[in-house]
């Protein structure tokens, strides 16, 4: 058996979130060296079969869940010294066992803000601001788009360089290596999984760069009438960018030929610095995510 799967993961603290076509498991390694499991329903999207919309969807869904993830992962990694505050409280009183569902909307909204401000606004402002000390002309499409790129491999390149972000990589890289070795159809052992590529067409850190890439082409037929007007426009058509940058991935994960390599290649470049590769333990914990949102009907799981 050898397939294209559906199912996707996200790595977070001491652990991972495996997302399968209806279950979808939170494994984190505790203290003690126990794995933990949290299974869920897999959130549904409404516009599966829409494309584009499905795209908004997906991003939208996969922020608000990942984020509440990353929390409960904490939580259970690092379970000593934490102290419930009066904000803990607060959101346990008025919102009871939706308390994390909560935290993880704002923080998804919060993130949500600072991805367009550093990677939307900030590189269109300083363009702006260049022109009106540099004659730059017709080049500010240009300058623009290499400002996008810059700050953004600049910001993961800086992130990879923390310890405890590190380890939350190297269990990224235990993920991809876990869903290669399901859609090679081997058995998910530490040993088989441990011989997979750890670069994978489907991952978040290349449909963060397709986004960039797609942004940078989209706007490069759009006129700079003023800078806030093509802030405007930029935030107006950030929905239709992330839908066809997910058109794209989705595209580059399902198919294996020359338009589908063009398409990965410069995301699997850039993973070099968000996906590193993990020890024993992190693939056991991959793993573990992995078993349990398999489907009994294979053919559910296909991408």
């Amino acid at each position: 058996m050898s397939f294209k799967t559906s199912i996707g993961g996200q790595a977070v603290i001491e652990g991972i979130s495996m997302k399968g076509p209806r279950l979808t498991c939170l494994a984190v390694r505790k203290p003690d060296g126990e794995i933990l499991t949290e299974i869920s329903q897999t959130d549904r999207n409404p516009f599966k079969k829409i494309p584009l919309l499905r795209g908004v969807a997906a991003m939208y869904l996969s922020l608000k869940s990942g984020y509440s993830y990353i929390m409960k992962s904490t939580d259970i990694a690092f379970p000593e010294g934490e102290e419930e505050d009066k904000f803990d409280l607060w959101l346990k009183a008025h919102f009871g066992e939706k308390a994390n569902q909560a935290i993880g909307v704002t923080a998804a909204v919060l993130a949500g803000f600072l991805s367009v401000g550093l990677f939307v606004l900030l590189p269109t402002l300083v363009t702006g601001l260049l022109a009106r000390f540099l004659s730059i002309g017709g080049f500010k499409t240009l300058i623009e788009g290499i400002l996008k790129v810059v700050i953004f491999l600049s910001y993961l390149f800086l992130v990879s360089k923390m310890k405890d972000i590190k380890r939350v990589f190297m269990y990224h890289g235990a993920e991809h290596k876990t869903i290669f070795c399901f859609e090679a159809g081997e058995e998910l052992t530490v040993e088989n999984v441990r011989k997979m590529g750890r670069f994978h067409p489907r991952c978040g850190t290349s449909f963060l760069f397709i986004t960039v890439l797609i942004s940078i082409l989209v706007f490069s037929f759009v006129p700079w009438v003023s800078t806030m007007m093509r802030v405007l426009y930029k935030l107006l058509c950030l929905p239709v960018i992330m839908g066809l940058s997910y058109e794209c991935i989705k595209y580059a994960g399902r198919h294996d030929n020359l338009l589908s390599r063009i398409m990965s290649a410069p995301g699997l470049w850039v993973q070099r610095m968000t996906v590193f590769e993990p020890d024993d333990d992190m693939i056991e914990v991959a793993i573990t995510a992995m078993k349990a949102v398999i489907p009994e009907d294979l053919s559910e799981a296909e991408l």
